[in-house]
């Protein structure tokens, strides 16, 4: 040990032993200087055992390529104390044991790779949990990992990949607290259990790429909460779960290439909001869902190299919204052959778009204009169509510096056949002809009802004799299998174009149909897609459950049930006899379950009875289904019975009007015994009216009217009296003779009157004239007669009326007569040359006659006019009155003597068109006198046989107006009071 090899082999502290390549079949510690690879001579010269001095200063050990080393013995390790990297790879380990490691060692790295290690024994590790840092497994026969194989908690590195593992059980790797990375890449991993990563909740990197897994769901991935990369590659996965990465909601590195994707849905990536690097190359998809990308707001970089995407480049529209912020989007070796114009909508930070490897045929104007920030474009075709609609993209190209990455070359029309479009000139991008198919006929949404066929057809048309083809998708999905018919034909008004027709056939339609479908027809220059068309199968409502007649009592519960079936599902409505006026509901008694198929009334009452009907509808039709609640309900009165009181021979009527439901049954009795039913007595339908005709004493007593139905029987009492009597009743004998007296009082009266009339007129004709100028009343005619035309033959009247009743019950003779009316006598008639008599209508009636026929012909006479002076007679309301021919303003009897005026001066009455009828002229009197004195045949001297009396020509209302002054009794008004008792004077002789 004093040797100074030895003493620098002590200051040394680390020391590597390479033991590799040297055919070992054990680990050995008595190592021989043979087997260190030294010289013959340094063998010779030192020719000691290295276990004894080197051993406790090894920190690192290995036996590597090509060893034989077969077991880990753990007495073979316990000298390595200082022992940090262990390499064992390489070797022909079968097993690790429980015991192989020994306690004591601080191994940080131990690398076990390339051997035949097919089991591994629960806590074979164990021993190395303070230490280890690293394990390598890779490259063993490992089939199955038992449940905590590993309690590791410090390992932060785990290699499994190239071992024959297919399942991972629930916590498995419970245990490997701080692991960061573990791989399992190249298995044959085919399903990963619920909790299969449980407890690495520190883990940031998992490579599972080249197993068998189909799919990823949130119960596998449970735990990895701190996840950042997931290497999913060359696996068999065809679907994305959209819940299959709620746990995962750090991850930042998302590797799915080379799996069967053949379809992104719309929200399946929508919790990866931190996602930055997603790479979805070397798939089949064909279709990206629109909203696909939802919730990528942080993506940076997208790969969907080689698939078969075409459509969602050419027809959709926002495919790639959400992801704002994305700056590198690579399409390379897709199917796309044509760009429309909205496809990459939401695309407005995009950097780097790599469209290489595409047959593209055309873009359309805009398509890149959004992208502000488009710094490399890698486009690669020769088969551009050069038409008009590409004009733009050159110049554009050139505007945005993008020239160098583009390879574009036409391969239509054949005159610009190979050349680059930046060296076509612009005028040069014309639209002789369409080559690319232009659809003519959409398909058409269609409604249907289940099992009926369906098809639907699309018309295209083209210029070019490049072979079609025709496909149909539905939901954006290629129909593989469908009955599809296609058939050509040349236009007829232009023989160049060619018009293509093809039609989808469905038969039997099921709801499995349901969905948009679209028409797709490619030729060598290009694709054009139709509108969708969408199909809905619908189901006529059938019931399944119907309602039935049902009967309740008043104040119970009534149950209806209805509940139908059909596509769309149908929607359940109530009716009552025909309407939506239901009672229960305005009382708030009617329930209606949204989620159940019962109808309730709670509190039953009699208006609620009727027919309900229930209605299933939806868009394909209604059925209708009837049930009849009927309310039952106890007879009861509408209005009591009432007693009754009549006389022999008089007739009794009792009504008992019920009501109940059933309608209840009415029987009659009298006392307790049924009625005895005679000729008197009399019935109407329903025995609700009892009539009893010519009752007798024997009628008196009480009667019963029972009410009876299903449900009970009510009584009602009614008690009739019958009063004995002889000859008529008091009470008609009274009335009969009222009736006599006023009958008999009437008659005399009238005969009075015909008397006082008689006896007026007779004096009349007595009276001496005198030649004068004043129109003088005769004294004998009471004031209301003057007044209103009942004059003596003296006078010459003219009455304007009708020949018809008046008012007041006289009856004219010949047309000429007019009943008077003096309603108030007592105004100023100061300018009035007239006797007031007084008159009381109320005890006087009097039928006034004609005029003496001594002057015939001046009351045949024409009716002068108002322009003629013609004046109305004096009236006692004041509607008209007369003036004398002088100035004098006192009144005069026929005998000459002054009276003085009795009732008070009022003011003097208007005519009808307002003007004051006492200030009229003499003058107007005279002419008058003038046209009315002088007839037709003779002068007026033959005519006023007596000129002392001036002519009076009345002027009477109609006989409306003449109605209108009578009260309702029928007699005029009563005049004054104080013109009652006046009396003419005697005739004074000259």
């Amino acid at each position: 040990m004093s040797h100074p090899f030895f003493r620098k082999a002590a200051a040394v502290k680390q020391i590597f032993l390479r033991l590799n390549k040297q055919h070992m079949k054990e680990i050995r510690t008595n190592l021989e200087p043979s087997t260190c690879g030294w010289k013959k001579e340094d063998r010779e010269r030192w020719g000691c055992f290295l276990e004894s001095c080197l051993t406790p200063h090894v920190n690192q050990i290995g036996w590597r390529h090509h060893n034989r080393i077969r077991s880990i013995d753990a007495s073979q390790l316990k000298p390595y104390i200082a022992l940090e990297t262990l390499d064992l790879s390489f070797n022909d380990i079968t097993e690790i044991r429980s015991g192989s490691f020994p306690q004591g060692l601080h191994i940080k790295e131990l690398y076990l790779g390339n051997n035949r290690i097919s089991a591994l024994e629960p806590g074979a590790f164990d021993s190395l949990s303070r230490s280890l840092l690293t394990l390598r497994l890779s490259k063993n026969r490992i089939a199955q990992l038992p449940v905590k194989a590993f309690k590791l908690p410090r390992l932060t590195q785990l290699e499994l990949n190239r071992n024959r593992i297919r399942l991972i059980e629930g916590l498995t790797f419970q245990g490997l607290d701080s692991l960061e990375v573990l791989k399992l890449q190249r298995n044959n991993i085919s399903k990963l259990t619920d909790g299969a990563f449980w407890g690495l909740a520190k883990m940031q990197v998992l490579h599972l790429e080249y197993n068998s897994l189909i799919e990823v769901n949130s119960g596998s991935l449970y735990g990895l909460s701190s996840l950042q990369q997931l290497h999913l590659s060359n696996n068999l996965i065809a679907r994305i779960n959209p819940d299959g990465w709620s746990f995962c909601q750090k991850l930042h590195e998302l590797i799915l290439s080379y799996n069967n994707l053949t379809r992104l849905d719309e929200g399946s990536l929508a919790d990866l909001g931190g996602l930055h690097v997603l790479r979805l190359s070397r798939n089949s998809i064909s279709h990206i869902a629109e909203g696909a990308f939802k919730g990528l707001q942080n993506l940076r970089v997208l790969d969907l190299d080689h698939n078969e995407i075409s459509g969602t480049i050419e027809d959709t529209n926002g495919a790639f919204t959400g992801l704002e912020n994305l700056s590198k989007l690579t399409l390379f070796g897709n199917k796309i052959k044509s760009v429309a114009k909205k496809a990459f909508s939401g695309l407005e930070a995009l950097e780097h778009l790599n469209l290489g490897d595409n047959a593209i045929r055309s873009i359309q104007a805009d398509a890149f204009a959004r992208m502000k920030n488009l710094k490399q474009l890698h486009i690669n075709s020769d088969s551009f169509l050069c038409d008009c609609q590409l004009k733009w993209l050159p110049q554009w190209l050139a505007e945005k510096e993008l020239q160098p990455f583009v390879v574009a070359t036409c391969a239509h029309p054949e005159s610009l056949k190979s050349q680059s479009i930046f060296a076509v000139q612009p005028e040069s991008f014309v639209c002789d002809d369409f080559p690319k198919p232009q659809i003519i006929i959409q398909p058409e949404t269609t409604v249907a009802v289940l099992g009926k066929d369906i098809r639907f057809t699309c018309l295209a048309a083209s210029s070019s004799s490049s072979p079609m083809t025709f496909a149909w998708k539905k939901d954006n999905e290629i129909l593989r299998n469908a009955e599809i018919e296609n058939f050509a034909h040349v236009r007829a008004q232009d023989g160049e174009v060619m018009e293509y027709t093809t039609i989808l056939h469905l038969r039997h339609v099921t709801f499995t149909h349901e969905g948009r479908y679209q028409c797709i027809i490619t030729n060598h220059f290009g694709s054009t897609y139709s509108s969708k068309a969408r199909l809905t199968v619908n189901v006529l409502p059938s019931f399944i459950k119907t309602p039935h007649d049902i009967t309740s009592r008043t104040g119970m519960t009534a149950r209806l049930e209805c509940a139908a079936e059909g596509h769309p599902t149908p929607q359940i409505a109530w009716q009552k006899d025909g309407g939506t006026d239901f009672p229960a509901a305005r009382e708030r008694r009617m329930h209606v379950m949204p989620d159940d198929d019962v109808f309730f009334i709670t509190d039953v009452k009699i208006e609620d009875m009727g027919v309900y009907s229930c209605t299933a509808q939806n868009s394909a039709g209604s059925v209708l289904a009837n049930a009849t609640l009927t309310v039952l309900e106890t007879p009861s009165l509408v209005h009591p019975l009432e007693d009754h009181v009549a006389s022999v021979g008089e007739t009794v009527a009792l009504q008992c009007k019920a009501t109940g439901s059933p309608p209840p049954r009415i029987t009659w009795l009298k006392g307790d015994q049924p009625l005895v039913v005679t000729e008197r007595h009399h019935f109407t339908p329903g025995n609700q009216l009892l009539i009893v005709r010519n009752v007798i004493l024997e009628d008196a007593g009480k009667y019963t009217c029972e009410m009876s139905n299903t449900l009970g029987t009510e009584r009602a009492h009614s008690h009739v009296s019958i009063l004995q009597s002889l000859g008529c009743r008091k009470d008609r004998t009274t009335v009969g003779i009222i009736t006599i007296a006023v009958v008999c009082s009437i008659v005399l009266t009238s005969l009075v009157w015909v008397c006082i009339i008689y006896q007026t007129r007779k004096k009349s004709e007595e009276y001496s004239v005198t030649n004068t100028d004043e129109t003088i009343v005769p004294p004998d005619v009471p004031s209301y007669l003057s007044s209103q035309g009942t004059l003596s033959d003296r006078q010459e009247v003219v009455v304007r009326v009708d020949n018809s009743q008046q008012p007041n019950g006289h009856i004219e003779s010949n047309g000429y007569g007019l009943p008077v009316v003096c309603t108030d006598c007592s105004g100023s008639t100061d300018s009035m040359n007239v006797s007031i008599y007084p008159r009381d209508p109320e005890r006087y009636s009097q039928t006034l006659q004609t005029a003496n026929s001594t002057y015939p012909n001046a009351l045949s006479s024409k009716e002068p006019s108002r322009s003629q002076g013609l004046l109305h007679p004096p009236q006692c309301n004041g509607i008209g009155s007369s003036k004398r021919t002088d100035t004098d303003n006192t009144r005069y009897p026929s005998n000459h003597d002054r009276m003085p005026l009795s009732c008070p001066s009022k003011e003097p009455p208007t005519d009808r068109q307002g003007s004051s009828l006492a200030s009229a002229k003499p003058s107007e009197f005279q002419s008058l006198h003038s046209s009315r004195a002088a007839p037709a045949g003779g002068s007026a001297k033959q005519f006023n046989r007596n000129p002392e009396i001036s002519p009076t020509i009345l002027d009477l209302p109609s006989e409306a107006q003449a109605k209108q002054a009578l009260l309702s009794n029928g007699y005029g008004p009563k005049s004054c009071d104080s013109i009652h008792d006046f009396k003419p004077s005697k005739r004074s002789t000259n």
